[in-house]
Order: structure tokens, then sequence, then C-alpha cells
């Protein structure tokens, strides 16, 4: 079921991730991927909703049928895909034209050739015909009660070989009833000021409704998008994170963002924009891709902050190097500490781990002096929150946060005649005054290594029976010693309500493998509010 959208309808959100975007390399999207991805992009408030093209395959046309079914649609409209009719025939005669009527959508998105050479080579029929294609299917499905959009593919090449023609689409479309026409620039090749001069000409001499679809070959779709909106544009296309074929589309996050903070466009209903930031790391983790650390407005980076320079500023005032609030899509603020770090660094970042450093200007240049010593020794901070605040909070309370001491460890790697090896790991420790000897095996000595510490602390601390280990880095640093040189080790851990992560440094992989699991036991046990020892 489809609600009333409580925006008007001067300017549309249209996001193509079920279609388009899933043509990207590496995602092979489920029935049920598609419908939970359609639930998080109708709770963002994006206006319509592409959900591929029923007919074309079975997975497409089940989804639209359950979609009807499953999902009470608060915002957005569900949009079917498809093309014109063939040529030789009429629409009401056409089964693929009639599996877009037959999947419920109240909207359709008819793809068009806009290319003369396409409709020649490609169709394989005349430049008329193709126009009376258009004109065919547009009328057939608007005399069945569907809103129809037309997206003229590759209009900006065609228009470049022969405009008069393409524009002829762009009429054809309009006159039979299409809602709106988009312009397609479907090898990505265009750049925002080609794509501005093009639809302003275009909206001029048509007087069309026109909507832009960017591809990111040139890595301009975002601004190929808002260059058209400048031009006269009232629809854009989109996909979550910029997926799609090749190097992908334009992204929804960073266009709506621009649509709402920058150019003032009420694009969302209230309150929606806050949570970009969620919904954009939902969808990386239903389409299981690593979201963007990087990306605009959402990436865990985007406002992140490392340089001193930049710390000392935003101390005073945080706008002074950051362009919006992150607060308003959803993201946060982050300090990075590294051995660029100055104090205001060190005072920020204690303040966003909720550590009250105060005015203590010795104890933050002992921190600062700290960290950069061991920088020098190859520990990364800014990648490893949790072993930085284990630091902070060893400096403020005078000694390390203890929950258990170390007698001794040991990883035995064996190699049977078979080929296969065998991995044993003892750990010896105290723990709340008694001392416990452990040993478990695993599938490499940093596994049996975690498994035997787990067996030694779960008993005392049934708390760690929450933790996982879900990321594990080894980086070689750089040294004259070959395989003698220093390593370092990243571990994440999850306790299934959050996720955080260590640094180890040694002279190999093993031990500082070690040091990063012990920080991450006892941040785990930090976090569920453990006392020390």
């Amino acid at each position: 079921m489809t609600a009333t959208s409580e925006l008007d309808d001067s300017f549309h959100v249209f996001d193509t991730t079920l279609r388009d975007g899933a043509q990207r390399e590496g995602i092979n999207l489920t029935v049920a991927d598609k419908l939970a991805i359609a639930r998080h992009l109708d709770e963002f408030g994006v206006g319509f909703i592409e959900g591929g093209w029923p007919g074309a395959n079975p997975r497409d046309t089940e989804f639209f049928a359950r979609a009807r079914q499953e999902i009470e649609f608060k915002h957005a409209q569900l949009v079917a895909f498809g093309a014109t009719r063939r040529a030789g025939t009429t629409a009401d005669q056409d089964p693929q034209v009639k599996a877009l009527l037959d999947s419920g959508a109240p909207v359709i998105t008819l793809v068009a050739k806009s290319h003369d050479r396409h409709v020649e080579l490609a169709l394989r029929t005349t430049l008329d015909e193709n126009l009376e294609m258009v004109r065919d299917t547009v009328s057939h499905l608007r005399a069945q009660g569907r809103r129809v959009f037309v997206d003229c593919e590759h209009f900006f090449d065609g228009y470049r070989a022969n405009p008069a023609y393409a524009k002829s689409v762009v009429r054809a479309a309009a006159e039979a009833g299409a809602d709106v026409v988009i312009l397609c620039d479907t090898n990505g090749g265009m750049l925002p000021a080609q794509i501005q001069a093009v639809v302003a000409t275009v909206l001029a001499d048509t007087g069309a409704r026109l909507g832009i679809h960017a591809q990111d070959d040139t890595g301009c779709a975002v601004a190929n998008t808002l260059a058209a909106v400048d031009a006269g544009a009232t629809h854009v296309q989109c996909t979550a994170n910029g997926y799609g074929e090749r190097v992908g589309n334009a992204n929804l996050f960073p266009v709506v963002a621009a649509l709402e903070l920058k150019y003032g466009k009420k694009v969302l209903p209230e309150g929606r924009l806050r949570e970009m930031t969620r919904i954009s790391h939902a969808i990386a983790e239903v389409v299981n891709l690593t979201p963007s650390t990087h990306q605009p407005y959402v990436g865990v980076s985007a406002f992140a902050h490392k340089a001193g320079l930049h710390a000392s500023a935003i101390k005073v005032d945080p706008d002074l190097y950051q362009h919006i609030d992150p607060e308003q899509v959803g993201n946060t603020m982050r300090m990075l500490v590294s051995d660029m770090a100055g104090r205001a660094s060190i005072e920020l970042k204690g303040k966003e781990l909720g550590i009250d450093l105060g005015d203590d200007r010795e104890l933050v240049g002992r921190v600062v002096e700290r960290v950069k010593e061991r920088e020098l020794k190859g520990y990364t901070y800014e990648a490893a929150d949790a072993s930085f605040e284990l630091l902070l909070r060893a400096e403020v309370e005078g000694g390390p946060l203890t929950y258990f001491e170390v007698e001794s460890w040991r990883a035995i790697v064996e190699d049977r005649p078979d080929g296969t090896h065998a991995n044993e790991a003892t750990v010896k420790l105290w723990a709340k005054s008694e001392r416990i000897v452990a040993t478990a095996e695993g599938n490499g000595p940093v596994n049996a290594l975690d498994r035997a510490l787990r067996v030694a602390l779960e008993k005392i601390y049934p708390q760690l029976a929450k933790l996982e280990l879900v990321d594990y880095k080894v980086r070689i640093l750089q040294g004259e010693h070959g395989t003698q040189s220093t390593t370092r080790v990243l571990i994440s851990t999850s306790d299934g309500a959050g996720e955080w992560s260590t640094v180890g440094v040694a002279d190999n992989v093993i031990a500082a493998s070690w040091q990063a699991l012990e920080d991450a036991y006892a941040y785990g046990l930090l976090r569920a509010g453990v006392e020390p020892a």
C-alpha cells in the first residue's frame, strides 16, 4: 500500500538502488534484501523507489508481488521499470508492457532511446517508429491509470550527435502524458557545465518537466545532478551510497543533503535528514559491503579531525573546520589522536569519551607526549579508540585498569606429516586473586590465544561471553630487518551492542596480537561496567 507523501509534488527524490544500484559488481540482492532496502528508503523519506523490472526476471516479479502485501509505505511510491513497446506491435499487445501493469506499481518508468544511432543499431527501427513507440506506450499506461516517467537513455550523447532528434523524444514523451522526462548521462562522461547548458536549453525548447540521471564515470555524478537542478530539473535519480554499474551512480545521500542544507529545498519529511547516516550504513549492511569511511556527510571520517591546528580551532568553535553540524545528518564529530595531536586534540577527545581532564595542563601534556612516544614505535590511535581510552584512563587514574594480570602465554603451531597444522595456546594469569591456567585450540595461533584467554576469564567475568572478534588487520611497518620488522595489529571486537578497535605493536605478529587482545578484553569489561580488580 502506498501512503500519501506529506511533501508536495514540486520536486522529486527518486531512488533506483533496487534496479540500477543492484547492477554494481559484487551486489546480488535476494527478494528479502530488496524488501529490507525498500523499507529503509521509505523510512528515509524518498518520494519514489524503483523496485526493478517486473517480467524481466522472476526475482523482480516476486518483489513487486511481496512488496504490495508486506510493506506499508509511509512516504514513498513504488515504481516499476520497463521499456517502451517493441517495434512492429502496439503497447496493448506487448507482454512486457502488460507485466508492468500486472506489477501493481502506481508509477512506471519507461526507458526510451534518444540517441539516433542507438535507435537504428540497437532497436533496428526507424527514428519515426521510435517516437511512435514512446507515444503509444506512454498513452497506454496513462489510460490504465498509471503515472509515467520516461528515462531518455544516452540523452546527452544523443543530443551532441543530433540535438533535434533528442529533443523530439522529450516532446513525444511529454505530449503523450509523461509527468517527467529524465535526461540520462548513461555513459557518465559529462561534466557539470555541459549538463547545465544542455538541461537549460532542452527545458526552454520543449517546456517538459525534466529530471536527471547521472552515472559517475567522471567522478562528477553528484555535481552533475546538482548542475541539472541549477538549470531547472525538478526530479533527481540517485542510488544509496552511489551503488551502480561500473563506478556507480549519483549518490543519494550527498545529493539530498546538498538539496536540503545548501539549496534550502524541502525534499524529505521533517526530521528524516537526521536518519541519513544510520540509513546509509544499514543499507550497506544489507548489500554486504563495508560502508565507505570517507563518504561525504555519512562516513565515519566525514567529521573526523586529526591535526592539532584544527583541534585548537574546533575547541573555540566547531564550525571553524566543519561545513555543517554533523548532527544534522545523524553523524558525529570525532577527534583522531595521533602524533599530530596537541593539547586541544587530547582535551576534545577526552570530552568525547566522557573523561573530564579539567584544567590539568600537566596531565594533558603527559598524554600528548605518551601518544607521540608510542606512535613513534608504531602504534596508531586514530584507528584504535579503545586502546587510546585505556591509555588516557591510565594516566588520569595513575595506573592501568587492571582486570587480570598475565603471568605468561604461549602459542604452538605444529606442522603434521599429512600437511595439516595444529594450533594450541596456553595462558597463565591471575584474576581476583585466583591463578588460572587455560589451554585451547584454534584455527590459527591468534585464534587459539583468543579462545584460551576467554576460557581463562569467562567464569570470573561472564560478561565476556558476548565478545566476538569481528576484524583482524596486520601491517608490517617499514624497517630494515626483513622478517624481523615491527608488526602492528588492529583488532575490532563487538559485544553485540557496539564495536571497538585496539592496537598492538611488537617484533612479531603473535606478540602484537596478544597486546591488542588484552586491550580488547579490558575495554569490553569497562564497557560492561565491571569495576577493575
